[in-house]
């Protein structure tokens, strides 16, 4: 018998929707598809798919802010959530609200019938209702994982983005940078706008554009951008027919979000919307973003950053504006991770500057358990890695052992970013 017609709640919703595969991904667009084609929902006007291994989150929230500055309605979907799930379904800017989740929650329910589905891609349809329902202009789609064979690729694009491509999800996309390439590509589409944020092309790229007929435009090639002098802290970018200068860096923290920001406006351009190109509607869309847990500080009693780096380029990232940081104390990291994230690939770029560790087990089915994350740590670092019974005490313990400066840095995982934050904030 079908539970969900005593379902009133998220809280009610979720843990079922948890348990309805019994593999957490499974890869392949039939399913949803056949529930899509039963919903028969209308087209938004404009349709964007944004891919890519990091960036992915930031991208979309630029997109929405230029888009929104332009006055469209945007529905945005993005995945996983940092601290509630209604983060995932964004309309016009703001997180929906649990009555449109449920009401679309029902209408998939119904519609399916016997077609079993994912908690993805469950949660890729309903989020589809709700912005059909929300009468959206433009719809922008982040995959979840891949590309080719993500839910979301279902839905037709009139342009894509691919922020890069470097090694995660491997079990599932392949071992090496081609391989992912290819699945990522598959949101490319004919005669239509393709853009690579990255200037380190995999050949795969390339090779995908040409064979379905894709227009790829390529960073350092297409289109670029340069940070100006540090005393003037602007940006420039050049792109096809319009080139900026003296741009105020985004809200965002970090030199890799101009990296992301410059793929962003290339992919504007190539879809025809110069009127968004220029100064004042950039550094008003752009000076106003605000996304959780990217590179994130929060200053309460200690000094805490806050970022969801899971994977060796993301940790990269992190560790150079970490460097660029002016830290009198000392810094512990507070970590968790997945069990098939690359351990090593992600502590080695901190290690250097990270003085002491507190390792987690990430909650669910795929969390490494803390004692192996803290031996590796240990054994990489040659640092004390202490081994916490759950994310509350690990918090406890480096709120308890940081001086006043001291920097306390949470990492490794949505799934121990979140909780961190919700956390810091009851406290």
């Amino acid at each position: 018998m079908n539970p969900t017609g005593s379902f009133t709640t998220l809280e009610d919703w979720l843990p079922w929707l948890e348990s309805l595969s019994p593999r957490e991904i499974v890869l392949g667009l039939e399913r949803v598809h056949e529930v899509l084609q039963r919903l028969a929902l209308p087209r938004p006007e404009r349709v964007i798919h944004v891919a890519g291994t990091n960036g992915k989150g930031s991208s979309v929230a630029m997109l929405e802010a230029l888009l929104r500055v332009d006055g469209a309605v945007t529905g945005c979907y993005t995945s996983p959530h940092v601290l509630r799930y209604n983060e995932r379904i964004r309309i016009d800017g703001q997180p929906a609200s649990d009555a449109r989740i449920l009401q679309a929650f029902v209408a998939v329910e119904a519609a399916r019938g016997e077609v079993p589905l994912t908690y993805f891609e469950f949660g890729t349809l309903a989020a589809l209702v709700a912005f059909a329902a929300a009468g959206i202009d433009a719809l922008i789609l982040e995959v979840g994982m891949g590309g080719r064979l993500d839910a979301v690729n279902a839905v037709e694009p009139d342009a894509s983005l691919i922020t890069n491509i470097s090694l995660d999800h491997c079990a599932w996309l392949g071992n090496d940078r081609e391989s992912i390439a290819v699945e990522k590509a598959g949101i490319m589409r004919a005669s239509t706008p393709v853009v690579f944020g990255s200037t380190d092309v995999p050949a795969a790229i390339g090779a995908c554009a040409s064979e379905i007929g894709a227009d790829l435009l390529l960073a350092g090639t297409d289109f670029d951008y340069a940070l100006n002098t540090p005393a003037d802290d602007t940006w420039s970018w050049r792109g096809q027919h319009v080139q900026l200068d003296k741009l105020r860096r985004p809200a965002l923290a970090g030199d890799i979000q101009l990296q992301n920001a410059a793929a962003v406006l290339a992919l504007v351009e190539a879809m025809g919307l110069q009127r968004l190109l220029t100064p004042a509607v950039i550094d008003k869309a752009f000076g106003a973003l605000d996304l959780p847990g990217r590179f994130q500080f929060v200053d309460k009693r200690r000094k805490w950053l806050l970022d969801v780096a899971h994977n060796a380029d993301a940790a990269r990232v992190l560790a150079e504006s970490l460097a660029g940081l002016s830290v009198a104390g000392k810094i512990t990291a507070v970590i968790g991770m997945q069990a098939d994230k690359d351990v090593q690939g992600i502590v080695a770029p901190l290690s250097g500057l990270v003085d002491s560790w507190i390792a987690i087990t990430v909650e669910g089915l795929r969390g490494e358990p803390a004692v192996t994350l803290a031996r590796d740590i240990a054994n990489q670092c040659n640092k004390p890695c202490l081994v916490a019974d759950d994310l509350s005490q690990a918090m406890h313990i480096a709120d308890s052992r940081a001086g006043k400066d001291d920097l306390v840095l949470v990492t490794g995982s949505f799934f121990v970013v979140g909780p961190a934050l919700e956390w810091l904030q009851k406290e």
